[in-house]
């Protein structure tokens, strides 16, 4: 019955801001709290790694974990985020978004409780078994992704569904910062308790046996927060368009939404039939009629969310020479192993605070405003913009004086990757596609992220190694220079700007309207661009 929309759905659509808003954007929210936090706290303790494990007697410098181990312990996990997305996209379509909800929060937690406790105390061993855990911690953080972002859409209205689902995702940046502040607090306490001379002095008393705790107690206490969520995530009941669209069970669908809108809700199984039964809907995923219909849609997010994580995980690129300008790290040598972590962490913090926080919260503000479409361009465009500022004059930037400039550049490009693409490309995949491919498709469009992100953080750290093999880092291959690297990534966004146009704008559309479940063959005018609803 074309045009006909549930009772049910409408009821959602047209709801006002409610309680059960905020405690959804709550419980999804925590998932990408803690995803954020586990993804990016192994970051703190990489050197203190390398300081314990691969010291070597009589080096002039602290240890360091070779390019190889360095390259496994920071990227296993994004290996399994990539897994996780793809198989726990594809069962929440399956299965229903709740009954996998759980799954995923539960392997998030015994992996991080497992990854601190990692076995024995040789370096093959006790990296063994971190990286084994952390890729399936990362099997974990990947299956929050579709779900969170397709429960927060099928729950929200559709005046503020972009706020409600971008403040799901905006977590990330609480969860960064609150690894920071942790890995602070720990490293203060056992510095106290337990002082040590700096590495110029005492090479071998700079590390304590003491260290050996740190790194482990800040990898477990990502569990905390994903437990403290599992009882409220096994309370959520099932979404209403999974229930009704895919489950084809209107009665437990209006039942559900009576009780979470406590408004009273007809049962319309015959309608349910009529819009779910059509041959029209008959088609699968990747068939003829599904690329038709749906395929540049998909072109749009994986591409898009691909060349957005190269660039934006290819900026801990030159994070190294930001900190060091400014003074927050110091050398290593003169410091002791905790006292290394404490600046570390500091510096992720300030980070955090300064521009990727506001950059979410921007984007929460503004998207149901300005559209997903608008912001999308607009970041990409401005990151281009300052990755060619911070390239083309690139012997200018290292110079002492100019030094603040690069920092500035520097963090106005991080703000607008967060008040931009790296918000908008988690937010449209969960609107735009039919509610039995929406987990899946999301699923998808993440997975061409992450492979994204381990291009951005692996290809282009060897990449932006210096041509001339005297100066590259220890262990590793000449490249092709940081410069010729950011313009690269100039590029790479730039490709970002052209590929934005084949997303639709999805703000103040039902669901069902964007997707063409409620309609055949009609055409919706996107702000100044109009793009078939098929």
């Amino acid at each position: 019955m074309p045009g006909d929309q549930l009772q049910v759905l409408n009821a959602l659509d047209v709801a006002k801001t409610q309680w059960y808003h905020f405690t959804a954007i709550v419980i999804a929210g925590m998932g990408f709290f803690t995803d954020a936090y586990d993804l990016f706290c192994i970051s703190l303790v990489t050197k203190l790694l390398g300081r314990i494990y691969y010291h070597i007697p009589g080096s002039k410098e602290p240890g360091t974990l070779p390019p190889n181990v360095a390259a496994a312990v920071n990227g296993v996990a994004f290996c399994g985020t990539l897994t996780g997305q793809l198989f726990f996209g594809w069962l929440g379509d399956k299965l229903g978004r709740k009954k996998v909800y759980g799954m995923t929060l539960m392997v998030m937690v015994i992996c991080s409780v497992a990854s601190g406790l990692s076995f024995g105390h040789k370096p093959k061993s006790v990296l063994a078994t971190l990286c084994f855990f952390r890729f399936w911690l990362g099997v974990g953080i990947g299956g929050d992704y579709p779900l969170s972002a397709t429960i927060m859409s099928e729950y929200a209205n559709k005046k503020t569904r972009g706020a409600f689902i971008a403040a799901v995702f905006a977590m990330q940046g609480f969860g960064i910062m609150a690894g920071g502040i942790f890995a602070i607090i720990i490293s203060a306490v056992f510095e106290a308790k337990f002082p040590a001379p700096t590495y110029a002095e005492d090479a071998l008393g700079s590390t304590v046996p003491q260290a050996d705790f740190v790194w482990r107690i800040i990898v477990m206490f990502g569990a905390l927060p994903a437990a403290m969520t599992y009882y409220s995530r096994s309370k959520m009941p099932e979404t209403a368009r999974y229930t009704a669209l895919v489950a084809k069970d209107a009665k437990r669908a209006a039942s559900d939404m009576a009780r979470v809108l406590q408004v009273e809700i007809e049962s319309e199984q015959q309608i349910v039939e009529e819009i779910t039964n059509g041959k029209s809907k008959d088609f699968s995923l990747f068939s003829k009629e599904f690329m038709k219909r749906h395929g540049l849609h998909l072109l749009g997010t994986m591409s898009t969310w691909f060349l957005l994580d190269i660039a934006f995980y290819s900026q801990n690129l030159f994070q190294k020479d930001i900190f060091s300008a400014i003074g927050w790290i110091p050398p290593a040598k003169t410091m002791n192993a905790i006292q290394e972590v404490f600046k570390i962490a500091r510096a992720q913090t300030l980070i955090a605070l300064c521009s990727t926080v506001p950059g979410y919260w921007f984007t929460v503000a503004f998207i149901d405003v300005i559209g997903r479409f608008a912001i999308q361009l607009m970041g990409f465009s401005f990151m281009t913009v300052f990755m060619f500022a911070l390239a083309i004059p690139y012997n200018h930037w290292t110079r002492k004086e100019n030094r603040i400039g690069f920092v500035v550049m520097y963090s106005l490009t991080f703000f607008f990757a967060n008040f931009g693409p790296n918000v908008t490309t988690f937010v449209v995949p969960a609107e735009i596609f039919p509610a039995r491919f929406r987990s899946t498709c999301h699923g998808i469009s993440a997975a061409s992220g992450k492979l994204g992100a381990i291009v951005g953080a692996f290809g282009f750290l060897y990449l932006a190694q210096s041509p001339d093999k005297n100066k590259t880092s220890a262990g590793y291959p000449p490249g092709i220079g940081v410069r010729n690297s950011l313009i690269m990534l100039g590029v790479v966004n730039f490709l970002g700007v052209l590929f934005t146009f084949l997303v639709p704008e999805a703000k103040g559309k039902s669901l069902e309207d964007i997707s063409g479940e409620n309609g055949e063959n009609e055409n919706t005018n996107n702000g100044n661009r109009t793009v078939p609803i098929v």
